[in-house]
């Protein structure tokens, strides 16, 4: 079906006009004006991208609004081939704004969940994201951490030939000390937004920070934080406002790397060997 055709089915509302917006590397990002006045967001699968991406973006944006902590897109309609949203005309940030968004998302790290994983595997950006854990991973984050995310990674690089032996050496040996490097900091699950590098939030007309394209499951948040640090990076009041409603462990500076290696490992899987240096840079630092 043509867009029109699906917005008439999903929403029972006639398009008028679809423009194009930046930002849609991964599918066709459009804004939409309807016969009945409203403007929404789209985002359209691209020819080749796996069928469950938008559905399972949907997912992750439904779990983080029932949370009622973040400010997060509605989703009006969810299919394999188009995702809906409500359109967030974006402005700037004012005094506090950042801050308030470091607190929203201390709320949301301080929501319990059962255990590690979610119910549903999803996506990184356009790869698979292991998030069905069993036994062992359900209850204890470095095994999760270290088969879910490390290890899933290491296998994807293998597939794709990007490894090398250093990596592949200095991965195995980082994988069986993890325990070790992540004693300390143990909590329980808590519901992440999974990919939260500064290009996933923005500010409204208001100055209300929301947080966009996630990547949900339930992990340790610093976690999620330390993807706050690796691109581009957040506010200095963003850190000061989480720290006022949940303060960080102490450790979390050492820990923070580990983290970001499974970034790092996703970028080089999806983008090449740039980011090997990165990768092995990281290792280096926790392996001899």
């Amino acid at each position: 079906m043509t867009l029109q055709e699906q917005l008439h089915h999903l929403l029972g509302e006639e398009l008028v006009t679809a423009q194009p917006v930046s930002g849609g590397c991964i599918a066709e990002a459009q804004v939409l004006h309807t016969r009945s006045g409203k403007t929404l967001f789209a985002k359209q699968a691209r020819p080749g991208q796996p069928a469950a991406m938008l559905t399972a973006e949907a997912e992750g944006l439904q779990a983080l609004r029932a949370s009622q902590t973040v400010r997060v897109p509605q989703v009006l309609a969810a299919t394999s081939h188009l995702l809906v949203l409500d359109y967030l005309p974006t402005g700037r940030p004012r005094s506090g704004s950042a801050f308030a968004l470091g607190q929203a998302l201390a709320r949301l790290h301080r929501l319990p969940q059962a255990t590690f994983g979610f119910p549903q595997d999803n996506f990184l950006g356009s790869s698979p994201q292991s998030n069905q854990a069993s036994g062992a991973a359900q209850r204890d984050w470095p095994t999760f951490f270290r088969d879910h995310r490390l290890r899933f990674q290491l296998n994807l690089a293998r597939q794709k030939g990007r490894t090398s032996s250093e990596l592949e050496e200095r991965m195995e040996q980082l994988m069986a000390q993890l325990p070790d490097w992540l004693a300390g900091s143990e909590e329980p699950p808590a519901l992440l937004h999974g990919d939260l590098w500064s290009g996933n939030h923005l500010f409204d007309e208001q100055g209300n920070g929301w947080l966009i394209d996630p990547a949900v499951y339930h992990g340790h948040r610093e976690a999620d934080l330390a993807m706050t640090t690796l691109f581009g990076g957040f506010p200095a009041e963003f850190y000061q406002g989480y720290d006022a409603e949940f303060p960080r462990r102490k450790g979390w500076e050492q820990r923070e790397p580990l983290y970001q290696l499974y970034h790092l490992l996703n970028h080089l899987n999806l983008f090449g060997g740039g980011y090997l240096s990165s990768v092995l840079a990281i290792l280096r630092r926790f392996t001899r």
